[in-house]
């Protein structure tokens, strides 16, 4: 999935970053994969963390800016980008004119039924478990320390699983 992430973000940054001259040419490169490492990063982050209701927000189309994912992206990539020696401003600067727009873009891939560059089954897969597999027992198991599934999947408000169906509906 992170090939195909990079390319994504590649195809979509061209002005923002390749065409932009406080990015030196010879870190282009790092700065794609920094988004897109980026992306994937807090997409993990959430679903390691249980936040599922951040990840149904942004994969049933809702809007990328201001929202928990967003802010988690754009403080990564930042730190990535200050990594690679590009000043805070300008890394300030391109996380808030490419970030909301790639993961919109992304998000608008793995939803649209015409487009198999994306598939929500092989993103939460690749962002799974520890087997490197994502099953609904992964996601109870952040619920409830790691134990198997509570008497009907239920956890906290409106239960897990009614969280999870939004996410393939």
């Amino acid at each position: 999935m992170l090939e195909k992430l990079n390319e994504m973000v590649r195809e979509n940054v061209q002005e923002s970053v390749v065409n932009n001259a406080a990015i030196p040419n010879e870190k282009n490169e790092a700065v794609i994969q920094a988004a897109s490492g980026s992306i994937f990063d807090s997409l993990k982050d959430q679903l390691s963390s249980g936040n599922i209701g951040a990840l149904t927000d942004i994969f049933n189309g809702n809007k990328a800016e201001g929202t928990q994912v967003a802010e988690q992206v754009s403080g990564s990539f930042i730190d990535k980008l200050s990594g690679l020696g590009i000043n805070a401003d300008t890394a300030k600067s391109l996380a808030s004119s490419i970030i909301p727009g790639l993961i919109a873009k992304f998000t608008q891939k793995t939803n649209d039924p015409n487009d198999s560059s994306f598939n929500i089954k092989d993103i939460l897969g690749s962002l799974g478990g520890d087997d490197g597999k994502f099953d609904v027992s992964d996601v109870i198991g952040m619920f409830n320390g790691g134990g198997q599934s509570q008497q009907g999947g239920q956890a906290g408000e409106g239960g897990i699983m009614d969280k999870l169906k939004g996410m393939f509906g």
